[in-house]
């Protein structure tokens, strides 16, 4: 487990798991039990991205093009995230943290 993993997670209260790409620092990820995530659509977009969000798609392992929510993070148990579904591409990890940034007002 790695940052910029994509697994499976399944919130409190939800039917069932969604796309979760792990964002926290690669030491947190190897050394804590808790890391960050960012949730993503567990359906296939049927629109383009808003502003706070990111597509993934086939070059990052998922099945097809998925919204990624980049403007809330959540703090989740390691333990909680199943079946690695895929790694998130350089180019989107660019993209992310300019949608991050960007969605909280950082930039």
């Amino acid at each position: 487990m790695k940052a910029w993993d994509i697994f499976s997670y399944t919130p409190p209260g939800f039917p069932g798991p969604h796309p979760a790409v792990i964002i926290s620092h690669p030491d947190r990820v190897a050394r804590k039990p808790v890391v960050s995530i960012l949730a993503c659509s567990s359906h296939r977009a049927g629109r383009p991205a808003d502003t706070n969000e990111v597509i993934l798609d086939k070059a990052d392992g998922l099945d097809w093009p998925t919204l990624c929510f980049c403007d809330i993070f959540y703090s989740v148990p390691k333990a909680d995230l199943r079946d690695q579904r895929g790694h998130v591409t350089e180019e989107r990890r660019l993209e992310i943290i300019r949608t991050i940034n960007r969605s909280n007002g950082w930039v």
